[in-house]
């Protein structure tokens, strides 16, 4: 079996001028940025960094954003390089197509399906929480939960889904527009709050600034991270007691709050709709980029200054809004939820997009069934992106789901850590293709960026690993029994001659 075997930047490229099968390119390094922004400043904003600072970090979860922007940061350039010399969608699985082989690509669309359906049926669901919260705060007397006897059933999720899906249906320009102007709106809020909450914070809150190390069951409301099926892997393998704050409570909180910046293999998954993506891309990531460690680092500083880490530990579920609740500014409690419902409404369609463009680049592959590839009138796959906004609206909807963050970190950082990885493989594979942006210090610092990332998947917890491998199962199974077979590659079918306009495109 050729397991291995790997496609060349030609046929990925050629690929995109199928007839029947092409995405329309409308989409400017603005799209892209406000794309990033909108899916990594959702609820997680208000609430992941005052968890991580009250469980994990104390106020050095300051320094657990900046190391989780680093290094996600570091893994964004990566994607920038491969983006603008394989501007095709599919993101990491594309790039590990042509670099790895084609196990290793299956592997991360598996992974990268797994995030973004989860994601998205989690986030679609928790709209309809957040908005029947936002209802309750304003006084009105309406809510999205209906009842047939004993049957429930949250329309919420469905609206928000439905809202999405024809857009993206009628183009992603529409979807973008729309997306656009409510981010920046919810850009402005998480501001305003950040500006108000400034007035309230209190230097002596950030001290100490490195809480000592403490065992897990110290904290009451903990027991999250203090059984074994919580505790970051490394630690349990090492035999340590499962332990908060201190150094070992930075890195888990690093891994926690890397949840925050997971909106960047989906911004990849674009780039085959993006005009000139050799220049927009990198430029559309590394400005989303930089305004999302701002903003987070920003909301780090306010949640820890305002009331004492020791305080938000005490709380079932601390939040922005309970910090600024301790200090007695209820009022701002409004403006955060709506800012929330504004925000997770944003993810939605960004996910929505990006697992889509997932399944459409593994099906035009042939690992999944080619049907699902087929374009419309609008240059977008209309019948696939129906299709999967039915199947996140149903589960949003019928399941009761937990928030599963852990299970969407470790599927967007082993995709991480496979791309960094390919960046040394494709520059000695292919020297001679235009890049139009290179990671300096190769292959050092993509060797040293991958390890990154395998750490933080080591901080994860030993439950999140082993729904992980379960899932790996799962895949295996389905691309040994279909997808193995009728891969393109593998059948023939794959025309290695390329057109002028496609050579026109890899040469710039």
């Amino acid at each position: 079996m050729q397991l291995f075997r790997t496609k060349s930047v030609e046929q990925t490229i050629a690929e995109t001028g199928e007839e029947g099968r092409k995405l329309k390119r409308n989409l400017t390094w603005w799209d892209l940025s406000i794309m990033g922004v909108a899916v990594a400043v959702g609820a997680g904003i208000f609430s992941v960094g005052a968890q991580a600072a009250a469980f994990h970090a104390g106020p050095a979860v300051i320094i657990s954003f900046l190391i989780a922007g680093v290094v996600c940061g570091a893994a964004v350039m990566c994607y920038a390089e491969f983006a603008s010399m394989i501007p095709v969608a599919g993101s990491a699985y594309t790039f590990t197509y042509t670099t790895v082989g084609e196990i290793m690509a299956w592997i991360i669309g598996w992974d990268l399906i797994l995030e973004m359906l989860m994601a998205g049926s989690v986030i679609s669901k928790y709209w309809g929480v957040y908005l029947n919260d936002f209802m309750r705060l304003m006084g009105w007397n309406f809510n999205t939960n209906l009842t047939f006897g004993s049957f429930h059933i949250d329309v919420a999720p469905i609206i928000i889904v439905a809202f999405f899906t024809t857009l993206l249906v009628f183009g992603t320009k529409i979807g973008a527009r729309v997306d656009g102007a409510m981010t920046v709106l919810k850009i402005a809020i998480v501001f305003f709050v950040v500006i108000v909450g400034f007035f309230y914070v209190k230097a002596s809150n950030f001290t100490p600034f490195i809480p000592p190390t403490e065992p897990a069951s110290s904290v009451a409301s903990s027991s999250a991270v203090s059984g074994v099926m919580g505790q970051p892997l490394w630690q349990w393998a090492t035999g340590m007691v499962p332990s908060i704050y201190g150094v070992p409570g930075i890195l888990s909180g690093a891994a926690l709050v890397f949840f925050a910046f997971i909106g960047f293999d989906v911004v990849a998954t674009a780039s085959e709709e993006t005009k000139d993506p050799h220049k927009n891309v990198p430029l559309g990531i590394g400005v989303g980029m930089a305004l999302i460690i701002v903003m987070y680092m920003l909301v780090a500083i306010v949640t820890t200054g305002m009331v004492s880490y020791k305080e938000l530990a005490q709380q079932d579920s601390p939040s922005l809004a309970t910090a600024f609740e301790l200090v007695g500014a209820n009022w701002a409690a409004k403006i955060i939820s709506f800012g929330i419902v504004l925000g997770l409404a944003t993810v939605v369609m960004v996910l929505l997009l990006g697992l889509t463009r997932i399944v459409f680049a593994m099906s035009r592959d042939g690992l999944l069934p080619r049907s699902l590839s087929k374009t419309g009138k609008h240059g977008t796959p209309a019948g696939l992106q129906i299709a999967v906004g039915v199947v996140v609206a149903l589960v949003a909807a019928l399941f009761d789901i937990g928030v599963l963050s852990d299970m969407v970190n470790i599927g967007t950082l082993s995709a991480f850590t496979l791309v960094a990885i390919s960046i040394p493989i494709m520059r000695k594979k292919r020297p001679d293709l235009p890049r139009a942006f290179k990671i300096p210090g190769n292959p050092w610092v993509p060797i040293f960026i991958g390890l990154a990332n395998l750490w933080l998947m080591l901080n994860l917890t030993v439950l999140t690993w082993i729904r992980f491998l379960v899932w790996l199962v799962v895949g295996f199974a389905i691309y040994f029994g279909y997808g193995y077979r009728h891969a393109r590659l593998g059948t023939g079918d794959l025309s290695e001659e390329l057109s002028e306009e496609t050579n026109q495109a890899i040469n710039g």
